[in-house]
């Protein structure tokens, strides 16, 4: 999608979003080819006639942060942080997911109770310096889909989807997050390459 997610999907007024059928968790099928979403889970903010955004939860890049990321102004990054991969597009864009309010109002909004997305350039210079919270997440990318795309993938069997859970987005088993969303829903993983593409 190449939209800027800021000002079209993402953050568009409420009255633009009265179709939204989003907050939902996106779960990727077994079948899955794209690389960048094999067993991933993906918080889906936004979904609308004119495309979907979203941000993989359960991706964390394994080298750490100061290794990675050039500031302007510099920061000192904290040594033991890392980032999350919250998608293949524009992955040089950076977003906040947090599990309570941080930073100017008008650079965040509320995705789902429990959990607010942000945009704040401050706020994410704050949270590169400051020691790794369980509650507060630092994402390179997104997930973008255009006008139909992801109608089309659930309807391939692309995708099964369950509710926005502030628990798990935010849970510490990161290896573990992939199951533990099936299992909410009542899906035995071995059994997943028969399933529907909803739940």
């Amino acid at each position: 999608m190449t939209r800027d997610p800021v000002h079209g999907t993402a953050f568009t007024p409420s009255e633009q979003r009265d179709n939204n059928t989003a907050p939902i968790l996106l779960l990727s099928m077994p079948q899955m080819a794209d690389p960048n979403f094999v067993r991933t889970v993906v918080l889906l903010c936004d979904y609308t006639d004119k495309g979907a955004f979203g941000l993989v939860v359960n991706r964390q890049m394994s080298e750490p942060a100061w290794t990675l990321v050039q500031t302007e102004p510099p920061v000192r990054i904290d040594p033991d942080l890392r980032l999350w991969i919250g998608g293949p597009v524009e992955p040089q864009r950076t977003w906040v997911l947090m599990a309570e309010p941080q930073g100017p109002n008008d650079e965040q909004r509320e995705v789902c109770p429990g959990v607010l997305l942000s945009v704040s350039h401050d706020l994410t210079l704050q949270l590169l310096q400051s020691p790794p919270s369980s509650k507060t997440r630092v994402m390179v990318g997104y997930a973008g889909w255009g006008p139909g795309q992801l109608e089309n993938e659930i309807q391939g069997n692309g995708w099964l989807h369950c509710a926005a859970d502030p628990d798990l987005i935010f849970g510490r088993d990161i290896e573990e997050k992939y199951l533990r969303a099936l299992h909410k829903i009542g899906i035995d993983p071995g059994m997943l390459s028969n399933e529907a593409g909803h739940a």
